[in-house]
């Protein structure tokens, strides 16, 4: 399996329409705190990627010479996707939180891999997009309550099925999100962020 065939999978082209469809799943599971936990936390979390995206780039000047160029997004968003999706079918009982973090470390770190391989991104970079998916898997954890039983005729075997024929749909396109965050952190940001500091 290539490089880039691993890293595609932390394509927003492929992580948002699985974002979409496990929220689907959680709801015709009839779990709602998840699927609501799941539609806060996830976005919540590429926010918070994307805001720590903009600010090292228009920053750059201002941080400290630690290689921290652009916290890799596909780092975080495999981490809280597919780390997350994991641990919500994993994660159960008092090892909840431990399968959460394994679950983020393992996905954000298999794509975090490729991408410094590819030599995308820095060491720090995948580090740190690593760690801000992982954290948003705990909070995501946090927020959801005791698993019910699914209603899902197979339960969780469906929904596995259905990530997995998204991710064979989707994979191999690009969003290219990264060339329109610089733009932003170069025309935009530096004036609202860069300029107080």
């Amino acid at each position: 399996m290539s490089l880039h065939f691993i890293s595609d999978l932390g394509d927003q082209a492929v992580i948002l329409p699985v974002l979409v469809v496990v929220g689907l799943v959680l709801l015709l599971a009839g779990w709602w705190r998840a699927a609501a936990a799941w539609f806060f936390v996830v976005p919540g979390t590429l926010g918070v990627v994307l805001f720590a995206k903009l600010s090292t780039m228009a920053c750059q000047g201002l941080l400290p010479p630690i290689g921290l160029l652009s916290p890799s997004g596909h780092a975080s968003a495999s981490a809280v996707v597919y780390g997350g999706a994991l641990a919500l079918l994993l994660g159960g009982g008092r090892f909840r939180f431990g399968v959460a973090v394994a679950s983020g470390l393992a996905a954000g770190t298999l794509v975090g891999y490729t991408r410094l391989a590819l030599e995308v991104h820095t060491l720090a970079d995948v580090l740190v997009g690593d760690l801000l998916g992982t954290m948003g898997v705990v909070v995501l954890i946090w927020l959801t309550g005791p698993r019910p039983r699914p209603r899902l005729r197979h339960g969780w075997i469906s929904a596995s099925a259905a990530v997995l024929a998204v991710v064979v749909l989707f994979h191999g396109r690009h969003v290219y999100a990264e060339m329109h965050i610089k733009r932003a952190s170069q025309e935009i940001w530096p004036l609202t962020l860069c300029s107080r500091l």
